[in-house]
């Protein structure tokens, strides 16, 4: 029995992790002066991110872990965006 505890407690701490780190917006980080058009794909990635918390909202579930998916490859993108960024920068 305390084995079955220990199992669920982690299991659900492992889900409020998760779930923490799935809920992190992507900054938006990249100048508007020295980046223009990767300055503009970040805001529209914060965008999409906002609209897909606001359909989460609505629906009132997880629409089948999809939505986090979506907002995982949304923040992916948004470093990538970063990354290019400072690239430029140093060549």
């Amino acid at each position: 029995m305390k084995r079955f505890a220990s199992v669920a407690m982690l299991a659900g701490l492992a889900f409020v992790a998760g779930s923490a780190m799935a809920q992190q917006q992507p900054v938006h980080d990249v100048s508007a002066k020295h980046h223009p058009n990767l300055s503009r794909a970040q805001r529209q990635a914060d965008m999409a991110y906002k609209s897909i918390v606001a359909a989460q909202d609505a629906n009132e579930f997880d629409l089948g872990g999809h939505a986090a998916k979506a907002k995982e490859l949304l923040d992916q993108a948004n470093q990538e965006l970063k990354q290019a960024a400072e690239f430029a920068n140093h060549h």
